[in-house]
């Protein structure tokens, strides 16, 4: 808590029950997060922005005194007039300095345009007839259109084509998402989408509310007024994407999917496109632009190819590729050897199969393959990812990196394989099918599970190193060496083991399921393990914690007390990062308990240090200090010096926010003491920053900026952006409390430069004090 968050927390949570409203009530009324008000009514927020106090004092319908003084109880951020009158009433214009602080970020988030996308002339110039002349949705409703089709039947192509022609008609931002309808494993669900979807649009992760209705109705706020293209791919059905739409008349929806979505046209007005197999015409002019004048050359094999490939633009890709690849070949020849294979197919398939005709394409396209590429496909079929990444595909199949590009590469140029970002590797999910189809076939179970072994062990080692330069001080959990074959990968920093982190998020989710529903119980707790911190740094609460209680339930099923109580500890932290803090002083109680009950005195401390947080979140700083010197006392007994360094710094944190300065500055004194034996520059930073602190609740303005300086250097050294940019918030923040407004832009000049950068968050937060320094 802070002096000056302290008196505009005690005027709102006046306020607040003098209007006989709760936190949640406010929350609606204002469009702020629960946790938002939570954190201000408790001090947490220095000098709250104006556009926060503006919504506050509308929602609580304050009168034109009781308004001013609640602005000027907010305190100088606000700037404008002294006594707080900057604050305008519902419906009043915002002074152009306060509105113009209302940001908005414009996300740009369609896939890059299609390549050699060829007709749908008549579909594109229906989609575009659905818009208005001036290129928004029509009055009072969005414009909602359904594409629907079989699988490959180039449904995304054509919605992602008709984007990016439309694009610049909404200035406001593109969203785009594959819900992953139809994908192996489960669709995206609507509240995992909206998450997505409110950090494009800039909302912290800490901000984003639990419920898919909640983060339903912050998303639609987000979006009224504004013109954005939202773009839903592969959507399973009607339920997948009713929360996804938005309700301002600006906005128009494009649904790709295989289901008719009727309940869409019936119920939300949605005009539907059915999207057809190419007409004839279309399909040459495909195959024309892939293979060029062979098609005007040959022209009836071209449209006997054409028949054979079901007239599916995926088909033809691949097809086409086959042609290129076999360079010299007649494309009579070809069309013959294709008949034959279909006639060799058809004996073993029975049924209407909307795959038979495309998997007839593929196993043509499957047999010419290098035997190494077509081993790398079908493993492609078992891994539980979205993508792979060469070095991961490289563990899969335990092959040496080189080797696995080259297999990679030949799969991209016959079509199999998208390398949709650089160095990443996605697969159609018929090709996924058809892939699981060719490992059951022809790869042992021994050796499709040593394969999936493999993927594991790589996704954690490689998350065990990037997690160990994150949190250097974090404690090791004991892994077994990994699979004979397994190529780990070694980030060099944290930036790069951040990085690593961002490109394999959602593969690190499934790998976690799969391992959960594979038999893989080890992996199903220890991934969770060592990707809590990177959950924790990206505000990925949600994942963190299904992911430790994934671990919970793996952990339990072995019969492991200490990755129990692991797992139980990391999931009371997610809830306390989401405010649930009955359920998080529940889970670490449990955890505490099972620390207990196999003398596991660092865990027990841990788990303290957890509980002082906690008690911090409720204001209950003296409590807090106590959990600081049990976790410091259990550390000195197990024998853990970092551990220690760190209960030192917590207890000098809560001391100092207890107003005890001296006691507060002895305790970081301490921490810094033992962090400086051990060597870890992350934790003594942050023990400066505490110091830094310290010294400016004192008013020893220049020893404050000395500490945040000694923070910073450290910070330089291990290459932690995220951190540094904090700490020269923090400096500024000083520097504007001595008089010097010049330094502090300065500071903040810096801190905006990473936040953006980085594209975090708290870049508002800072651009607003830039805003309001003087």
């Amino acid at each position: 808590m802070t002096a000056e968050g302290a008196v505009f927390g005690a005027r709102l949570s006046a306020g607040r029950r003098s209007a006989g409203l709760s936190q949640a009530e406010l929350a609606e009324r204002s469009g702020l997060s629960v946790r938002a008000i939570s954190n201000l009514e408790r001090g947490r927020t220095r000098w709250p922005h104006p556009d926060t106090v503006h919504r506050l004092a509308g929602a609580l319908g304050l009168p034109a005194e009781a308004r001013a003084e609640f602005g000027a109880a907010a305190g100088r951020r606000l700037g404008g007039a002294a006594d707080g009158s900057a604050i305008a009433a519902p419906g009043d214009r915002l002074p152009l300095s306060l509105a113009s602080e209302g940001r908005q970020v414009v996300p740009r988030q369609l896939p890059g345009p299609v390549r050699h996308f060829t007709g749908r002339q008549n579909e594109l110039a229906a989609l575009t007839g659905l818009l208005d002349p001036a290129g928004a949705g029509g009055p009072g409703a969005a414009v909602i259109s359904a594409l629907g089709g079989m699988a490959g039947v180039g449904k995304t192509a054509l919605a992602v084509h008709w984007a990016h022609q439309v694009a610049s008609q909404f200035p406001d931002g593109q969203l785009f998402v594959n819900l992953r309808g139809y994908d192996v494993g489960q669709p995206m669900p609507a509240g995992d989408a909206l998450a997505g979807f409110l950090r494009a649009l800039g909302v912290a992760g800490q901000d984003i509310p639990d419920g898919t209705d909640e983060r339903a109705a912050a998303y639609r706020s987000l979006l009224a007024g504004r013109r954005v293209l939202v773009l839903l791919d592969n959507a399973r059905d009607v339920a997948q994407v009713r929360p996804l739409l938005p309700g301002s008349p600006g906005c128009v929806t494009l649904v790709t999917s295989r289901d008719a979505l009727g309940g869409l046209v019936a119920g939300d007005g949605a005009v539907r496109l059915e999207v057809d197999l190419l007409p004839l015409p279309e399909a040459l002019g495909l195959l024309g632009s892939l293979i060029g004048s062979v098609v005007r050359d040959d022209h009836g094999a071209a449209v006997k190819l054409a028949d054979q490939c079901g007239r599916l633009p995926l088909a033809l890709r691949v097809a086409a590729e086959m042609v290129v690849a076999r360079n010299g070949i007649a494309l009579a020849d070809l069309t013959a050897e294709l008949a034959d294979l279909k006639h060799r197919l058809d004996k073993l398939e029975t049924g209407g199969d909307e795959r038979t005709t495309v998997r007839t394409v593929f196993t043509w396209s499957y047999q010419d393959l290098d035997p190494a590429a077509a081993r790398m496909f079908r493993l492609v079929g078992v891994h539980p990812g979205p993508d792979i990444s060469a070095p991961a595909a490289a563990s899969l199949a335990g092959l040496p990196v080189a080797q696995a590009r080259r297999a990679l590469g030949e799969l991209t140029g016959a079509h199999l394989l998208a390398e949709h970002l650089p160095g990443r590797f996605s697969c159609h999910d018929l090709l996924r099918v058809y892939a699981a189809e060719q490992a059951t076939a022809l790869d042992s179970p021994a050796q499709r599970r040593a394969a999936e072994h493999r993927v594991l062990d790589h996704y954690l080692q490689t998350a065990c190193a990037a997690d160990r330069l994150l949190r250097p001080s974090r404690e090791l959990i004991a892994l077994p060496p990994p699979q004979p074959g397994t190529l780990p990968e070694n980030p060099d920093g944290p930036d790069q083991a951040m990085a690593w982190f961002d490109a394999e998020h959602k593969v690190l989710l499934a790998a976690t399921a799969h391992a959960a529903g594979s038999g893989f119980s080890s992996h199903a707790w220890q991934l969770p393990w060592v990707l809590a911190t990177f959950f924790s740094l990206r505000g990925h609460y949600d994942d963190l914690a299904d992911t430790q209680r994934t671990a919970l339930a793996a952990a339990a099923s072995l019969g492991d007390v200490a990755a129990q109580a692991r797992a139980g500890d990391q999931i009371g932290f997610a809830c306390l990062l989401r405010g649930q803090y009955q359920a998080a002083a529940a889970y670490f109680d449990r955890a505490l308990g099972q620390f207990r009950q196999i003398g596991d005195q660092a865990g027990e401390a841990s788990t303290c240090l957890n509980v002082s947080f906690l008690l911090e979140r409720q204001g209950r700083h003296a409590e807090a200090v106590q959990q600081d010197e049990r976790a410091l006392s259990l550390f000195q007994a197990a024998g853990r010096l970092a551990g220690q360094a760190l209960a030192l710094n917590a207890a000098g944190w809560h001391l100092a926010l207890l107003g005890d300065h001296e006691q507060a500055r002895t305790r970081c004194q301490q921490a810094l003491a033992l962090q400086r034996e051990l060597g870890d520059p992350l934790d003594e930073a942050n023990t400066w920053d505490s110091l830094g602190y310290i010294h400016d609740r004192l008013g020893q303005h220049e020893q404050a900026a000395a500490c945040y300086s000694e923070a910073l250097d450290l910070l330089a050294r291990s290459k932690e952006r995220w951190r540094q940019a904090t700490v020269l918030t923090h400096l500024g923040d000083t520097r504007h409390s001595s008089g010097d407004p010049q330094a502090a832009g300065h500071a903040w000049q810096q801190a905006l430069a990473i936040f953006d950068d980085m594209g975090h968050p708290d870049a508002e937060a800072v651009r607003a004090k830039l805003a309001f320094r003087n």
